[in-house]
């Protein structure tokens, strides 16, 4: 009986452990990430939301990503940080902790990331970014977050050059006080003065300010024949409109975000302005992972028939960002962060993604993208530089806001 009662003990603990291994078998890759449903980050944020979702309906209609010999379909794990830095450190917190997830999408926004990132860090999770343009997030130390956008030190290269190009002597550069902004800013003066521009204005002003009559009237008393503005499209509205209201005008206006959807809905507000982007949908890189321009652009159509803008380059920047985090662990054959990163290491400079060649340095840094300047012209959105790619030759000068 002794003998009996011990066999069933014995297979009673096996049968327990093996209940126990399947409970905890892999049955996806959890990917956690955050998404802004409000504040001055949600409409960005939301289009990046889409692009990941593209990238997710990819990978998944394609069996999952291969580990081990097996494929797992890819889960999201996503939850709302309302532009709110302080709950950006919580719920980043709880997804590694609390979640277990094996890997990570970075928020929208410079300030954003540079909050979750000290807690992936630390934690010991794997971050990919597809908005933390500012060049401080990749000089503290980082090891196991990579980029996949231009980052702020090379944004303006393309820009100053069509400036240079163009005839632009005395340039006034003003940005608001945040990470991203404020460095592509200072970048911009940098390059400007070494191309032999007089950088008349350099100024930041809060997040918040409402009334932009001070700087442009202080640009245009300055002599500036080029305003160069890195600031978020909600500002560039409201300047835009009191350029016209004060009859206020420079022959070369770039701002940075003037080819986003809620700028171009500004209406003739926005004619002429040059502006930056990642991506169009009349540039085809020689893609190597990932969707191709044409089949991106359809995914977008398909699975966001009532979106109220077009695919923009913060959707395919985050869908970038699921492409990249796709190969890295398919590379990497693990989930394991310091193997992720050695992955994203090993395929650096060997990859092109939708929004462009993806290269980065030991640090997470991307070198690898082509910043793309954009005109509204009469017929639409044109790419004017860089000159491989153009579509349209610039207009310059801007015509006056009497002749439009």
């Amino acid at each position: 009986m002794k003998t009996l009662v011990t066999s069933i003990f014995a297979a009673s603990v096996v049968l327990a452990g093996l209940a126990c291994a399947q409970a905890e078998e892999r049955t996806s890759i959890r990917i956690g990430l955050t998404v802004s449903s409000t504040g001055p980050y949600a409409v960005a944020s939301q289009s990046g939301e889409r692009g990941i979702g593209i990238w997710v309906d990819d990978v998944n209609s394609r069996g999952g990503i291969e580990l081990d010999g097996k494929k797992y379909p890819v889960e999201l794990v996503k939850r709302d940080d309302r532009s709110d830095k302080q709950l950006v450190s919580r719920v980043y917190e709880s997804l590694i902790t609390e979640e277990k997830i094996d890997a990570l999408i970075a928020p929208f926004s410079s300030t954003l990331v540079g909050v979750a990132a000290p807690i992936v860090e630390s934690r010991g999770g794997f971050m990919v970014s597809w908005a933390g343009s500012s060049d401080q997030l990749f000089q503290q130390g980082y090891k196991n977050i990579v980029s996949v956008t231009a980052q702020a030190s090379q944004i303006p290269v393309t820009s100053i050059a069509l400036a240079e190009k163009v005839g632009v002597k005395k340039l006034a550069v003003i940005s608001v006080d945040e990470p991203f902004p404020a460095s592509a800013a200072a970048a911009a003066k940098g390059m400007a003065e070494k191309a032999g521009m007089e950088v008349v204005l350099f100024e930041k002003y809060p997040k918040g300010t409402k009334d932009f009559a001070v700087l442009l009237q202080k640009a245009q008393a300055a002599g500036a024949d080029g305003f160069y503005s890195s600031s978020y499209d909600g500002d560039l509205i409201v300047m835009l409109r009191q350029m016209r209201e004060r009859e206020i005008e420079f022959p070369y206006t770039y701002m940075l975000y003037g080819s986003s959807p809620a700028v171009i809905e500004a209406g003739a507000d926005a004619d002429y302005i040059f502006s930056h982007t990642q991506f169009d949908a009349n540039v085809d890189w020689p893609v190597t992972d990932g969707l191709t321009t044409k089949a991106f652009l359809a995914a977008y159509d398909k699975l966001n028939p009532n979106a109220a803008y077009p695919a923009d380059f913060q959707t395919a920047l985050a869908y970038g960002a699921g492409a990249i985090l796709e190969k890295s662990i398919a590379t990497a054959n693990s989930v394991e962060p310091e193997k992720l990163k050695q992955a994203a290491l090993d395929i650096s400079g060997k990859t092109v993604i939708v929004s462009g060649k993806f290269e980065i340095d030991d640090t997470g840094f991307q070198h690898g993208m082509t910043p793309i300047v954009l005109q509204k012209q009469p017929e639409g959105l044109k790419i004017v530089a860089p000159e491989e790619i153009k579509t349209a030759d610039p207009i310059y000068p801007i015509p006056a806001w009497t002749a439009r």
